[in-house]
């Protein structure tokens, strides 16, 4: 699977957004979204800026130019302690996360 596809349906993925939702949020229909992460088309630029924007990436990163998304953009100027604190942060949001949709679920 080409680095866009595989970036695109992660990232779509990791925010809990399924591909119609997406679709909509970007005014493309279902189906190129699906095209996109199938890797038989690959988006406008201006589509892929507004893929990136939704899903809080970069362009770099969906394209396979960069390793993270804004969200980890910083880390490396933090201290080991700084980034030790950050990641217990996000593994707290995360669990948290998981808890609500099991109980939403129920």
């Amino acid at each position: 699977m080409p680095v866009f596809a595989s970036r695109l349906r992660a990232a779509r993925k990791q925010r809990n957004l399924k591909q119609a939702e997406l679709a909509q949020r970007i005014g493309l229909r279902p189906s190129a979204i699906s095209n996109f992460e199938a890797g038989g088309r690959t988006p406008t630029f201006h589509n892929l800026r507004k893929l990136a924007d939704t899903l809080e990436v970069t362009t770099d990163y969906l394209m396979g130019r960069e390793g993270g998304d804004t969200l980890y953009r910083g880390l490396g100027r933090l201290s080991d302690e700084e980034r030790d604190i950050a990641n217990s942060f996000i593994k707290t949001l995360l669990d948290r996360q998981k808890t609500r949709n099991k109980q939403k679920d129920e």
